[in-house]
């Protein structure tokens, strides 16, 4: 069941356009892509949540990512 978020699609797909675009002009290869987009999410929850709620939050996410990751090819 798909989860309704507080946020607007057109805010969401802007943010995303714009971090997508910060990668290409730097010609990030994926695995750098990877590395830096996981450092700013862990840089997120260890500046912005509570101590005792950071697992939670980082186990939730790391469930939400794993349930959208699709196992056809992308390509």
């Amino acid at each position: 069941m798909p989860q309704t978020s507080r946020y607007s699609d057109e805010r969401v797909e802007s943010l995303l356009t714009e971090l997508a675009n910060v990668l290409e002009q730097h010609k990030a290869p994926t695995d750098l892509s990877l590395m830096v987009l996981g450092n700013m999410v862990t840089n997120l929850i260890n500046s912005s949540v509570a101590p005792a709620q950071r697992r939670t939050i980082a186990r939730s996410f790391a469930e939400a990512l794993q349930s959208s990751v699709r196992d056809e090819s992308a390509h």
